[in-house]
This record gives structure tokens, C-alpha cells and sequence, in this order.
């Protein structure tokens, strides 16, 4: 992060009164933050200096945040909330879709949304812990391996059948938690409780959207990809056969 005792959090809305309240909000909880009306002059700021998490509208003239997490995602893995409309569930599918590690549908609750940003930069430290510790002169932990799936949590990386695979940390820590252990299943709250720890309201459709996305990013590399199954009414597992 950009420094460990005050995160750096970019606000992105073209309303000024609802960054206003957020950033004051996240200042008292301890976070620096950014502010940004122009979703272009945002792009611009964080593709040269990334803040350690964004919160980005989705309705914004001229720019977009689906257009502008696109763009950025060329240069920054910068992990990246939306705030959408709880009737807009396409903007919320091809935002998760595009990279972005969370959203939240208005009207939200500011202390939901500190508990949010707080789970996914935990998430994301702990991705890089090895690798900010040691560098690139650590000797990497044994991948998990599970039939085609190789996963190395110490590097954060991703393959099926030898082709690399890129997930949000999101998705990532979903993934491994259905891989440890095939052919088990794993509840929904099973899930949240990985990927949404300290009691983090997350309704059942945010992870079986993840899943989606999921299963999208291997179909990509593999159209028979069929290792994560359904189990209707349980939950969801992964089968390494």
C-alpha cells in the first residue's frame, strides 16, 4: 500500500455532495483520500499514481466507469469497487467481468462500504505479502495443484492446462478455497466468509456472480471448462477429474 498506516482510497463520482460525505466518513475511519468529479481527469491521476483502492460511480458523462476501469486496467491491477444502481445487474456483471473486485448497489450504507474496502485491501496485502517482504529473491511456496488448475498464492497466479488465467483477488480466494479440497461442498456462506471476512453483509448473488465470472475467465482459455459444478440448493465444488 501506499503507506501502511493511512490507505489511500480514490473517490470517483460526478457528485460532488456524495464524495463530499464519503471522504469524510473514510478520513475519520483513518484513510487518505482522493477526489475526482472528471472521471477522465481521474484515469489520467491514478494510471500515473495508483491509490491503493478506487470507488467509482458507473453513470458518468463523457467517461463512463466501465470505460474508465477498462483503460485503467491496462496499466494498474489497483483493486476497484463500483457503486451502481441496484436495477443496473448488466453495468454490475461486465464490471466484475472487466477486473473490478467489488460493487455495491445505491443507496449503500458508508459503514458497509469502509467494511468493504477494508476486506478487499486486507485481501490484497496478503496476496503480496511474500513478495513485498522478500522480493523477487523468495524462494516461492509449491503451487496447489489440482489436475489442469496450478495456483501459487505467494505470486498470485493462475493456470489451466498450463495457460495462465487472471483473477481479482476476489476471485482468487474463492477459487482456492473450492480447490483445497475436491468434491467437497461449499456453502454460499462458506464462501462469503472467505472472501468477506469481519462480518461483511454480502447477499448470496454477489458470490454466485463471482462464480459466474469464474467460470467465464476459464471457458476462455478452455470452452469444455466444467471443473466448478452447481449443486442446487448446497452450494458449489470443485472437481479436479
Amino acid at each position: 500500500m501506499t503507506d501502511a498506516a493511512a490507505p489511500t482510497v480514490a473517490l470517483i463520482d460526478d457528485d460532488r455532495n456524495i464524495i463530499a460525505s464519503l471522504a469524510i466518513a473514510l478520513q475519520g475511519e483513518g484513510f487518505v483520500t482522493r477526489l475526482y468529479t472528471d472521471p477522465e481527469a481521474a484515469l489520467k491521476a491514478l494510471a500515473e499514481n495508483p491509490a491503493d483502492i478506487a470507488v467509482c460511480d458507473i453513470k458518468m458523462p463523457r467517461l463512463d466507469g466501465l470505460e474508465l476501469l477498462r483503460r485503467l486496467r491496462e496499466k494498474s491491477a489497483m483493486p476497484f469497487i463500483f457503486l451502481t444502481s441496484k436495477t443496473d445487474e448488466l453495468d454490475e456483471a461486465l464490471g466484475l467481468a472487466m477486473g473490478a473486485d467489488d460493487y455495491i448497489a445505491k443507496p449503500f450504507s458508508q459503514r458497509l462500504l469502509i467494511a468493504r474496502i477494508r476486506a478487499i485491501l486486507r485481501r490484497t496485502e496478503m496476496a503480496r505479502a511474500a513478495v513485498s517482504e522478500y522480493g523477487e529473491a523468495q524462494t516461492p511456496a509449491e503451487p496447489m495443484l489440482r489436475g489442469r488448475l496450478a495456483m501459487d498464492p505467494d505470486r498470485h497466479l493462475v493456470t489451466w492446462s498450463g495457460q495462465p488465467v487472471t483473477l481479482t483477488v476476489t476471485e482468487f480466494m474463492i477459487l482456492e478455497a473450492l480447490a483445497a479440497r475436491p468434491g467437497v461442498v461449499k456453502t454460499r456462506n462458506q464462501l462469503m466468509d472467505v472472501a468477506y471476512q469481519d462480518d461483511v453483509y454480502v447477499d448470496d448473488r454477489t458470490i454466485d456472480s463471482h462464480i459466474k465470472r469464474l467460470r467465464r475467465k476459464f471457458r476462455e482459455v478452455d470452452p469444455e471448462f466444467n471443473a466448478i459444478d452447481t449443486l442446487y440448493g448446497a452450494g458449489y465444488r470443485f472437481s479436479d477429474g
